[in-house]
């Protein structure tokens, strides 16, 4: 049996503060020794991110003897350079933003640049604050074996990592995914920014290009004019948030627009080069563009981190959108399973936590039958306002088969959202025609994300429109929009029969 190895080489996290000492300092510390592998692992766990976190502490929590292998930070993609890091600078962005624009409450008009530096300096903090959940000390706390370095597989049933090799029952591939930089020309020798770089700047760009206007895209190229950058968005696509229901994307594209955002749409990049800034050049419909900044970020999508894991060794198949994998989350080897980014449509934290409770159920116990395809899914793109989303848009009912009803509820027919000044926005909701089933629904408003989960809970367990509108909703709220589409769909129900009737009855009462 091999020795257990020490960790190596040191990580680190730019700038090297005291508080991203601290991160690395529970996510990947410099003397960590790997410890002395078990027998027979009932699960190795390849990746330290959501997906690989839960899978870990969820076998080892049900008396199972387990394995996680990291290579680089633990918290993987969302605690380092997703989630909490851009949320963080989102809620900065906004408190910019108010400061400005407060003279529409009577408050006092703010003044002055504000200081980004001390925008990232906080993000940095929380972030290490935060990374003691996901820090490699408690996980071995939890009963899990953690190994920092390189895994790879040698065998259908083994991997290997840092000289050592570990043996198993069943093992998950729950390494995630990257940021995909598109072959411009020119573009790589720019150096762009991904968010695996941008949350480690302490200076703010005075101008700032951001290819790709998904959700990444839209939140940064918001909360970088907020604060401060001159911003250009540019997407190949004619809308932002291209996913989206056109009249959701351009809620918030008029929002972007106004608040000083150059939208550059239906825009082909055709290369980068340096001149007195990064130069982008674009094609619209043969037209040419130029477009300068001091530093360009790249958002067009992730790509599977599949690279070096040996899965050929294993008879793991993959391709280029991930590691294969059947309704069960099973890999073309009985024995491994797949799970989060590198196995998943659907690249969200929540969806790599789902699916990893689906792997434990099937992987560890031989009647787990659990399946992908039932979970629901919402999702939210944290611009202002916010876009959140669950369930069917209407076309993928239609191709499914269904009819479909539609009711709308904008937010300026809800009192909160005309109080908070927030009326851009509605709420839809999908329903199965003749009848309250909610087959999908969106909802624009400047905290969506807050309110999606009650419509989430009503697809999942079958709860109807007509139940939500027996459902008290707290007034004034802005999910008070949920009750109102409810009240909607029962006044719909008043036919002419029954209005016919119900008059009768209180003619006959008088």
């Amino acid at each position: 049996m091999s020795k257990p190895q020490k960790n190596k080489p040191a990580v680190t996290v730019e700038p090297q503060d005291g508080h991203n000492q601290r991160l690395v300092g529970h996510v990947h510390p410099a003397d960590w020794t790997n410890p002395e592998p078990s027998e027979r692992y009932h699960l190795v766990v390849i990746g330290g991110g959501t997906a690989g976190l839960v899978s870990a502490a969820g076998a080892a929590g049900l008396g199972a003897k387990v394995a996680l292998i990291e290579s680089h930070l633990m918290g993987g993609d969302c605690l380092n350079f997703g989630c909490v890091p851009s949320k963080a600078v989102i809620r900065a962005a906004r408190a910019w933003h108010d400061a400005r624009h407060g003279s529409r409450f009577g408050a006092p008009v703010a003044e002055g640049e504000g200081d980004f530096a001390a925008v990232m300096e906080r993000m940095r903090k929380l972030r290490a604050d935060i990374s003691k959940h996901d820090s490699a000390k408690r996980f071995r706390g939890l009963g899990v074996d953690v190994y920092l370095g390189e895994g790879r597989f040698v065998a259908e049933d083994a991997i290997e990592v840092g000289g050592q090799r570990l043996d198993f029952r069943r093992a998950v591939v729950a390494t995630g995914g990257k940021p995909f930089v598109p072959p411009i020309p020119g573009l790589q020798e720019l150096q762009p920014l991904t968010n695996e770089s941008i949350f480690s700047l302490t200076e703010c760009p005075r101008r700032l290009v951001v290819i790709g206007a998904g959700p990444i895209g839209c939140e940064l190229a918001q909360s970088f004019a907020r604060l401060g950058s001159e911003v250009h968005l540019i997407d190949m696509a004619p809308q932002i948030l291209p996913r989206e229901d056109d009249d959701a994307a351009k809620v918030v594209q008029a929002a972007l627009e106004r608040e000083g955002v150059v939208l550059h749409l239906g825009a082909k990049v055709e290369k980068a080069e340096k001149g007195g800034g990064k130069l982008v050049h674009l094609d619209r419909d043969g037209r040419k563009t130029l477009v300068e900044g001091d530093e360009i970020l790249v958002a067009v999508g992730r790509k599977p981190n599949v690279d070096g894991l040996g899965l050929e060794a294993a008879g793991i198949d993959h391709d280029r959108r991930g590691v294969t994998v059947d309704d069960h989350l099973r890999t073309t080897n009985k024995r491994v399973f797949a799970c989060g980014d590198v196995a998943s449509a659907f690249q969200f934290t929540h969806t790599a936590d789902a699916q990893a409770r689906i792997v434990l159920r099937n992987a560890l116990f031989p009647l787990g039958r659990a399946k992908n395809s039932d979970l629901v899914i919402p999702w939210c793109t944290y611009t202002s306002p916010e876009i959140a989303h669950v369930g069917l848009y209407a076309g993928e009912a239609e191709e499914k088969g269904y009819g479909v009803e539609t009711i709308t509820i904008p937010l300026a027919d809800c009192d909160r959202a005309i109080l908070d000044g927030e009326t851009e926005g509605f709420l839809r909701i999908h329903l199965k025609k003749g009848s309250d089933r909610i087959l999908g629904a969106t909802f624009v408003a400047e905290h969506a994300g807050e309110s999606i989960s009650e419509l989430t809970l009503a697809i999942t367990a079958e709860i109807g429109l007509e139940k939500l509108a027996s459902t008290i909703h707290p007034y004034p709220t802005q999910a008070e929009a949920i009750k109102k589409a409810a009240d909607t769909f029962m006044r719909g129900k008043l036919t002419s029969t029954t209005k016919t009737v119900l008059d009768k009855y209180f003619d006959f009462t008088e």
